[in-house]
């Protein structure tokens, strides 16, 4: 076969090893999150730009783990659900991403040029008959940043941290919920596209859940955690954007999951992704995260050899933790002033 095809059957077999690293035990393993994340941020994905190849590549990667996992497809027809992309190009020559969403805006759009790009949707279902149509979601966004202007000769962004790790979270806890009992709350375990370029994966499923919105009662993104944040209490250890806007946070350090205070809120963080969508519907949404204003950020030395994988390990588990009281426990509120106002991104 040709060398491409077998460096991509190469991804796929090492995906399927970090399934049987993980099956060993009951908390996640380093072994097991190495070998994803490997995969999602290896060269060969470029990447993962919105719309690109390497985005496919890194689609079909975590579609094959959630038919392992034994998640329930929730996209439009299988795992995927199709997000409309479309490129313009302006009179300059720059390319921009948006959505073809049939509105005003985008039917005026000169000559767009489709992208084929896919959110990843899987679920497990609810148990308890009261609760079982209550939908908690767990996502991430898979896309990164893609291919650039080359720092120390290397100019694929890989994004290994941003968010290969968020997104090695997300299918590794859906892995350890899926081994039991069943959750009493039906989750979503959803791998998004376009977080870079204007949240349009998140945009486009919030125009198209595949369940309806009021159902949905928590949301947890998870975002940048390859690495300790001396901020947060250090190894194993992360932070919720927002914690101060809801009882989540207070829920989950009152049971000692190990998850604080976001310390940067200058940063506004609770603000700068995919969760912010779903806060603005008025559904409790923070992203847990152990971002520690590395100075990879965005550029290519953001890579597998920068992540500490026994770090990402523990903070899985925590976030397992607290995927399992959103899905058993009680629901979330937010205090009173917390829920954001619709308005711009920062």
């Amino acid at each position: 076969m040709p060398r491409s095809q077998s460096r991509w059957y190469g991804l796929l077999t090492l995906s399927v090893a970090a399934t049987a690293a993980c099956a060993q035990g009951e908390h996640e393993t380093p072994g097991a999150v190495r070998a994803l994340l490997s995969a999602l941020a290896d060269d060969s994905l470029q990447g993962r730009m919105t719309g690109s190849s390497g985005g496919a590549k890194a689609a079909a990667i975590i579609e094959h783990q959630m038919q392992l996992i034994g998640l329930t497809p929730a996209g439009d027809g299988g795992y995927f659900q199709r997000v409309p992309v479309v490129a313009i190009r302006s009179p300059a020559g720059q390319e921009q991403l948006t959505l073809l969403d049939g509105s005003p805006t985008a039917d005026s759009l000169p000559a767009p040029v489709p992208r084929p790009a896919v959110n990843v949707l899987g679920l497990l279902l609810g148990s308890d008959p009261a609760l079982k149509d209550e939908i908690i979601l767990v996502d991430a966004h898979y896309d990164h940043v893609g291919i650039g202007p080359a720092v120390k000769g290397d100019s694929i962004y890989n994004g290994a941290d941003d968010d290969a790790s968020g997104t090695v979270a997300v299918l590794e806890i859906a892995r350890l919920m899926a081994r039991g009992p069943a959750p009493k709350r039906t989750i979503i375990f959803a791998a998004n596209t376009g977080e870079e370029v204007g949240l349009l994966g998140t945009r486009w499923f919030i125009q198209h859940p595949p369940r309806p919105l009021d159902h949905f009662v928590a949301n947890l993104e998870i975002e940048m955690i390859g690495r300790p944040d001396s901020l947060a209490g250090g190894f194993g250890r992360a932070w919720l954007t927002g914690f101060e806007r809801s009882t989540m946070g207070d829920m989950l350090t009152a049971a000692g999951v190990p998850i604080g205070p976001d310390r940067r809120p200058a940063e506004h963080f609770f603000e700068r992704s995919d969760n912010i969508v779903f806060a603005y519907r008025g559904i409790v949404a923070h992203t847990l995260s152990s971002f520690n204003l590395h100075a990879d950020y965005h550029q290519p030395s953001d890579d597998v050899a920068h992540i500490d994988f026994d770090h990402m390990a523990k903070v899985i588990d925590a976030a397992t933790r607290a995927v399992r009281m959103l899905a058993d426990g009680p629901r979330p509120e937010w205090k009173p002033g917390g829920r954001p106002a619709p308005g711009p991104r920062p």
